[in-house]
């Protein structure tokens, strides 16, 4: 039971994927993004998900730390929306307080250069999204 765990951006929405067994989530990548329409990014998360036979979606909703959701919160609901209609599958939307700085951290502790950070720093952060939500389950 794969699940893909996405974490939008307006730049860049980062791609993991969960193993067979929906236990361990590893970055899948990135799909670029500025200039494309949310049905646009659909339809290339949707190839993503094809490919990969996944059964679940995770989102990343951001909220601010006082719970309120963040200002890309009508996105990530516009997108899940879309997503709903063309896939069929399960969505969750996960609260992604603080994911892109542990993702950020991972990499920095990881010595990874700041250039490299910028190509990877998305994937980390939906990584670190499916992670906290396979854990839950």
């Amino acid at each position: 039971m794969r699940v893909i765990g996405i974490d939008y951006g307006t730049v860049r929405t980062g791609i993991a994927i969960s193993d067979p067994t929906g236990t361990f989530a590893q970055p899948a990548g990135f799909i670029r993004c500025d200039g494309i329409s949310l049905e646009e990014l659909a339809a290339q998360i949707q190839k993503k998900i094809d490919e990969v036979k996944a059964v679940k979606i995770v989102i990343g909703l951001p909220k601010h730390m006082s719970g309120d959701e963040g200002t890309h919160a009508p996105k990530v609901r516009e997108l899940a929306a879309i997503l709903q209609e063309k896939t069929r599958q399960e969505i969750k939307l996960l609260d992604e307080r603080l994911s892109s700085m542990s993702a950020e951290k991972f990499l920095i502790e990881g010595n990874v250069s700041r250039e490299k950070r910028k190509d990877k720093i998305d994937a980390v952060a939906a990584c670190i999204i499916l992670q906290c939500f396979l854990d839950s389950q």
